[in-house]
């Protein structure tokens, strides 16, 4: 058994988000080749921002907090597009340069936005006045602990498992995504609402949209994904809506691609079964749905 960290990489490493294939880079905040060839109107924090309102999680004169939020792309499109709805907005992040890149994209709203340099696990417990916590793309890169047994299973991860009656694996090894959940913890016991999205390994695949189901499994166990000086691992959603619920908070989850609301084209499900693209722009929309299958939201009120 042994815990797996990225908190040396990102606390010290010169982080490169164009080396990952992210979500909310790839929707920018303004239009993008993506945008443009998926048809998508708007930005990915503008059209979260939207969802956010439906949801009732973004309240007039609202206090916003972002862990992890990258090169600030997400903060700058739900600024553009809803700001008249927010107060003030917090991006705490682990990493000084990215704080300087967030510091630089949301230089226009210098007057409402701070940023603090920090885990986000050592900051729940003194956050005051929030209104929202986003933690978008981030929770693959908490603590997991590798190497587990159902029968025999160790400290933290017994008491988890045991305290929260989580589903595992009978037989053979299981990872088990500690970092996240002692983050749904937290969150719940703070009493904020939350928005947190990731990589699953128990997706939601659109009902229009099947095919995208092929060779994936929709009931498993994280699994690691090797990037550039570090990995980040796959989240089981249904843990963390577990642990939300038992702690008397409500939930609820699906498909990030839905989400978005992307017109889906009928030329996707050829280019996505064939595997193939003879143009950029069937590349791309490739290259999207492959990634976007396995994305799932969660959101704690």
């Amino acid at each position: 058994m042994t815990t797996c960290s990225t908190r040396d990489f990102h606390r010290n490493s010169p982080v490169d988000l164009m080396k990952e294939l992210t979500i909310c880079e790839s929707l920018g905040a303004g239009p993008t080749s993506y945008t443009r060839t998926l048809g998508m109107d708007g930005t990915y924090g503008g059209v979260l921002g939207g969802f956010l309102v439906e949801q009732g999680l973004l309240p007039e004169a609202a206090f916003v907090l972002e862990a992890g939020g990258g090169y600030g792309t997400l903060m700058l499109g739900l600024l553009k597009a809803h700001g008249h709805r927010i107060r003030k907005a917090c991006m705490v992040d682990l990493s000084r340069r990215l704080l300087r890149r967030q510091q630089e994209r949301l230089a226009d709203f210098r007057d409402r936005v701070s940023f603090v340099q920090a885990d986000i696990h050592d900051v729940m417990g003194s956050i005051r006045g929030c209104d929202l916590v986003i933690v978008n793309e981030v929770m693959g890169d908490l603590d997991v602990t590798k190497g587990l047994h159902a029968r025999d299973l160790r400290e933290e991860a017994r008491s988890i498992i045991e305290g929260y009656g989580l589903a595992v694996p009978e037989h053979g090894e299981f990872t088990l995504n500690t970092g996240a959940i002692r983050l749904v913890e937290s969150l719940c016991r703070s009493g904020v609402p939350a928005f947190l999205s990731e990589h699953s390994c128990d997706p939601i695949i659109p009902r229009g949209m099947p095919y995208l189901a092929r060779g994936l499994s929709l009931d498993s166990f994280p699994r690691e994904i090797r990037l550039h000086g570090h990995s980040e691992y796959t989240v089981r959603f249904s843990h963390l809506t577990a642990v939300a619920r038992a702690l008397g908070r409500e939930t609820r989850t699906g498909s990030l691609l839905e989400l978005l609301g992307i017109p889906e084209k009928p030329s996707w499900r050829f280019i996505f079964t064939a595997q193939a693209a003879a143009t950029d722009d069937q590349a791309i929309v490739l290259e999207f749905l492959e990634h976007v299958r396995e994305y799932r939201w969660l959101t704690i009120s």
